[in-house]
């Protein structure tokens, strides 16, 4: 496995409102082939990370590197090699799912063959083949994630951030999209998810850093972070120190 860094986040801090920080002084790093997970409940800053990653979310305190580029002062260049999943996908509704994928093969200028290619093998294994041509605002949240799924995968993307993406999948979908992640990875792509689903962390990642009220309390290795104990068990021992 390479370790070439491919997400670097050194000392991010985002405050809201009367200095209350979502965000304090968040450092890690994301290497090439890593599934890193980032855990912690509800409003403990994995969301507010994970959208300046993508450039979502304007920062000033910190710095934050996409394979040696600045998401401050080069937001294309990390947009070109980066996929982001929301975890509420928002997504044209008034076009069909097939209009949308092609779309944004357009805006990374995926070539005909490349999209078509893509697209079929993405689709089959996700089972919505038959539903492209229909309208995405017909279509149930869970399709909604397959078509994001698939728009996020083809452009090939060297880092892959997802933001709780296992919320609203069946079952089958779910698997298959655990098997791509390993899949990417084992061709050198990083990816970077929230969860707050231990027992799917646990399975998934290599690396895992535990974040409450806006701060890391615990990063490394899944055997670092758990040393014989389930991820649960080491979740709730940092979270009560």
């Amino acid at each position: 496995m390479s370790e070439k860094a491919i997400l670097e986040i050194q000392h991010y801090s985002k405050s809201y409102g009367e200095g209350k920080k979502a965000a304090d002084d968040v450092t890690l790093t994301v290497c090439s082939g890593d599934i890193y997970g980032f855990i912690g409940h509800n409003g403990a800053g994995k969301s507010t990370t994970i959208r300046a990653v993508v450039g979502v979310l304007d920062f000033t305190e910190g710095e934050i590197f996409i394979d040696g580029h600045s998401v401050k002062k080069e937001s294309v260049a990390c947009k070109k090699i980066t996929a982001y999943i929301p975890d509420n996908p928002d997504l044209y509704e008034n076009l069909t799912g097939i209009q949308y994928l092609n779309f944004i093969a357009d805006v990374f200028e995926i070539s005909a063959q490349e999209r078509e290619e893509r697209i079929r093998k993405y689709a089959d294994l996700f089972e919505i083949t038959d539903s492209l041509g229909d309208l995405i605002g017909s279509y149930s949240h869970g399709m909604k994630q397959k078509v994001t799924l698939i728009s996020a995968l083809i452009h090939n993307p060297r880092l892959l951030v997802l933001d709780e993406p296992f919320v609203g999948l069946d079952p089958k979908a779910t698997f298959t999209l655990k098997e791509l992640m390993h899949e990417m990875c084992g061709q050198g792509t990083a990816i970077f998810f929230s969860t707050h689903v231990l027992d799917v962390a646990e399975k998934l990642c290599n690396k895992v850093a535990i974040i409450r009220h806006g701060r890391i309390i615990a990063s490394g290795t899944m055997e670092e972070l758990t040393e014989g104990h389930s991820l649960e068990e080491a979740f709730l021992e940092a979270d009560h120190e």
